[in-house]
């Protein structure tokens, strides 16, 4: 009698192993909680997380840290998945470093990042006392997330140390923790860009339209192509500086154009906060068509972030201090 074999594609692959991350953390874990930044890897993380959960609800809480400068899509998307999904959502911010004001536009990207992003999540973190936190990043993003492991090592303080990190032998995840210390989880570490749009196709998983080609005012600030309206627009949270009090560089949004804007075809391969968040040219406007230009693109998805145009403020960095 003939042996039946059975393999698993590309995909089917990565989903496992994946899936046997999110597992393990539900079993190893006394507080975990996922970080939800609205975008296509988080999409692909809260699918995930609901097939290995299933037919139960995700057995921890979604939490997003909210800096006020978020594209008004995303929040949109944020609760609509909420609703339909229903899950635990928690909103976190740094509310001291908003009532005071902080913004890009006078503090610069670095500065601004520290306080509303790195300043938020840690924040809320110790409040909840999580000693998981999952997110999406992924290897192929930048050079210093290279370096990270599924178990990403934090100690009391947040902060990652790339000589400090666990061996990972076979599928061995060592989850102990200390008093404060905690471990920050990334399931898809050997995911791809490709890799997600594809499953996303596969999945028809939603997704938030800013992924979309469509006609969009943009100016051209030292080759990034920053939204025309985002140098007037705010969150609810944020309220607008009269005039800048930096320079204008590549890593210091501007109130005050200096050219003259275009409307182009343009989509965002990487959503972030909308002043430091560039688009792409593009006439993409289905699926498809943006998996054929991942087959051909050659620079990474994060090119579009001014904030990682600043060799100060570098990805290594902003990991050290407490930055996901």
């Amino acid at each position: 009698m003939a042996t039946r074999q059975f393999s698993l594609t590309h995909l089917e692959q990565l989903e496992s192993e994946s899936i046997h991350i999110f597992r393990e953390v539900a079993a190893c874990f006394e507080r975990p909680v996922f970080l939800y930044s609205v975008g296509k890897d988080s999409s692909v993380l809260l699918r995930l997380a609901q097939k290995a959960f299933a037919p139960g609800k995700i057995p921890f809480p979604l939490l997003h840290v909210d800096t006020g400068f978020k594209f008004p899509e995303m929040y949109e998307f944020r609760d609509r998945m909420r609703d339909e999904i229903g899950f635990e959502l928690i909103v976190a911010s740094n509310r001291e470093a908003i009532e005071q004001g902080a913004n890009p536009y006078d503090l610069g990207t670095k500065k601004c990042c520290a306080l509303l992003k790195t300043g938020g999540l840690l924040t809320a973190l110790r409040e909840g006392k999580y000693d998981a936190a999952i997110g999406g990043a992924r290897r192929d993003e930048e050079k210093s997330r290279a370096k990270e492991r599924f178990y990403s090592f934090r100690d009391r303080y947040g902060q990652w140390d790339p000589k400090n990190q666990r061996p990972e032998l076979w599928n061995l995840y060592n989850s102990a923790v200390g008093q404060d210390e905690s471990i920050r989880v990334f399931p898809l570490s050997n995911w791809t860009e490709l890799d997600i749009w594809l499953y996303i196709h596969r999945e028809q998983i939603p997704i938030s339209a800013l992924y979309f080609a469509r006609e969009r005012e943009v100016l051209d600030q030292d080759g990034t192509l920053i939204p025309a309206n985002a140098l007037t627009r705010r969150g609810a949270t944020q309220t607008a500086p009269t005039t800048p009090t930096t320079p204008t560089t590549p890593t210091t949004p501007t109130t005050q154009p200096t050219q003259a804007s275009k409307c182009v075809m343009t989509r965002f391969r990487s959503l972030g906060c909308y002043p430091c968040t560039g688009a792409m040219l593009s006439t993409a406007t289905t699926l498809e068509e943006i998996i054929g230009e991942m087959i051909a693109v050659k620079t990474s998805e994060r090119a579009s972030r001014v904030i990682d145009h600043d060799a100060d403020a570098s990805m290594e960095a902003k990991k050290r201090e407490g930055y996901f």
